[in-house]
């Protein structure tokens, strides 16, 4: 398991995240309409610009970007059979702000694709306008969180929308919070063997739970910061040319656990810099450890 040697507070996340060695930074979308999808996220997300520049645009709040969007009109469109994003998920401080979005989204006809009651965390899904896939949700506190050993219990139960909306009835939906962050990414991969030998012995992740089709990967006793799951995606091969989707995904580390993963990537790194590494998973998405 891996552990870290200093912490890096998180303003009203669970303090289980204070320990944690792996944070999900930024995540980078290749996409068509660089317009259409960067006003998706401003209005129905809630997130502010945090720069342009060429053919990218940064989205995220009180000037850090947790979000990239890099405009290729030229990028095949993505299959869904593909490898590549399940979604991406932003993890909001309190149940109030999670309870004060879903008030807005229904004010505003806002069209959302499913909710679950996952015992660790409360959810909802809906995607953007070029079918990337997005989760809002906030985490219970992890004192009420359950582990088997070191298997963490999670479900796909209902959830109870109407105290979900009551939570956040005093509230106003006035964009992102300060505070609020990218969770976690869940993936699409071709052979959860591959991986589980990846994201688990080349980065270090934890094994957290295995699911019919999917895997969790977590550290710092957070109940996963990816997942990698094959119920659309079962033997998809490598992406080999540019596409619309998940180009990138950015994980803030500690100093020892980078250099630690940077041992056991040996010549497998595109980027080897002091603070920072990039390596590609089996499937071509680009993978970068920063130093926090």
């Amino acid at each position: 398991m891996t552990t870290a040697t200093q912490t890096r507070p998180i303003a009203s996340i669970d303090p289980v995240l204070t320990a944690d060695p792996h944070r999900i930074s930024k995540i980078t979308l290749v996409v068509h309409d660089l317009d259409r999808v960067a006003d998706f996220y401003r209005k129905v997300i809630g997130l502010e610009d945090t720069g342009r520049a060429g053919n990218t645009v940064g989205l995220g709040v009180n000037g850090k970007t947790l979000l990239e969007l890099r405009h290729e009109p030229s990028a095949r469109l993505r299959s869904p059979r593909e490898a590549g994003l399940f979604h991406v998920a932003f993890l909001l401080p309190e149940r109030a702000d999670l309870g004060a979005w879903v008030n807005f989204v229904a004010r505003q006809s806002i069209p959302v694709q499913g909710a679950a009651d996952h015992l660790v965390s409360e959810a909802l899904y809906l995607a953007d306008p070029e079918g990337n896939g997005i989760e809002i949700y906030v985490d219970r506190p992890s004192s009420q969180w359950s582990w088997d050993g070191d298997t963490i219990r999670m479900s796909s139960d209902p959830i109870d929308m109407q105290d979900l909306m009551r939570s956040g009835a005093g509230r106003a939906w006035s964009g992102f919070p300060d505070g609020g962050i990218v969770g976690h990414v869940h993936l699409q991969v071709g052979d959860l063997v591959r991986a589980e030998g990846f994201y688990g012995d080349l980065l270090g992740f934890d094994l957290t739970n295995r699911y019919p089709g999917a895997h969790f990967f977590g550290t710092g006793g957070y109940h996963h910061q990816l997942a990698a799951n094959i119920w659309n995606s079962r033997g998809a091969l490598p992406r080999t040319d540019l596409s619309t989707g998940l180009s990138h995904v950015e994980i803030e580390t500690a100093r020892d656990v980078l250099e630690a993963t940077r041992g056991r990537l040996a010549d497998r790194m595109d980027v080897d810099e002091p603070s920072r590494l990039t390596v590609r998973d089996p499937w071509n998405t680009a993978i970068t450890l920063t130093a926090g």
